[in-house]
This record gives structure tokens, C-alpha cells and sequence, in this order.
């Protein structure tokens, strides 16, 4: 069983900036990505990072938001810039093994205040 260990999330102003943390337990992931879902809207992508560095992001971020990941500690971080009132909802980690088995964290609120 895969444990994934979210922090960051919390109370901002708009314009401000977070960084969410990832955790998972002890191995290589294929796929390590951020999804997000606000009240009453589907769960959707953020970002999400392969393990050769390859990242994919939600055209709503682009250029807002930056992923990353450490392979040694099976971490991804998510560095949320210049952050919107719609930025606000629950952030959760998600995690793909190469066999294709996946993974989600608990989730971590985030609230950005105009």
C-alpha cells in the first residue's frame, strides 16, 4: 500500500504564493501529479511530471505553477505562483507505479482569498 504524505496547502492572498509537497512511500513512480477539485466541480489535472522530467500542465496554469519531483525521496512539489480566487480547492497528490497501479493522497486545502 502506497502512502502519500501532502503539506503546503493553507490560506493565501490573491497574488501570493504556496508550495505543496508530496511524499510517497519508498519507490519510483511512473507518473507523480497534482489534481485539483473545487466545490461542485469535477476533480481535474493541475500537473503531473514523469520520472524522466517530462511535465504536463492545465492550460490554467501555465506559467503560474511549476512541478517537480526528487526521485531519491519520492517527493513531487507543486510551486504555485501569482495564485488566483479560483486557484482555491482541494489539491490532491497522485501516484502511478510502471505497472500502472495508482495512488491518492488525502488532500490538501487550498484557499486563495481576492
Amino acid at each position: 500500500q502506497v502512502q502519500l504524505v501532502e503539506s503546503g496547502g493553507g490560506l493565501v492572498q490573491a497574488g501570493g504564493s504556496l508550495r505543496l509537497s508530496c511524499a510517497a512511500s519508498g519507490k519510483i513512480f511512473s507518473i507523480m501529479a497534482w489534481y485539483r477539485q473545487a466545490p461542485g466541480k469535477q476533480r481535474e489535472l493541475v500537473a503531473a511530471i514523469t520520472s524522466d522530467g517530462t511535465t504536463n500542465y492545465a492550460e490554467s496554469v501555465k506559467g503560474r505553477f511549476s512541478i517537480s519531483r526528487d526521485n531519491a525521496k519520492s517527493t513531487i512539489y507543486l510551486q504555485m505562483n501569482s495564485l488566483k480566487p479560483e486557484d482555491t480547492a482541494v489539491y490532491y497528490c497522485n501516484v502511478r507505479d510502471f505497472l500502472g497501479s495508482e495512488s491518492w493522497g488525502r488532500g490538501t486545502q487550498v484557499t486563495v482569498s481576492s
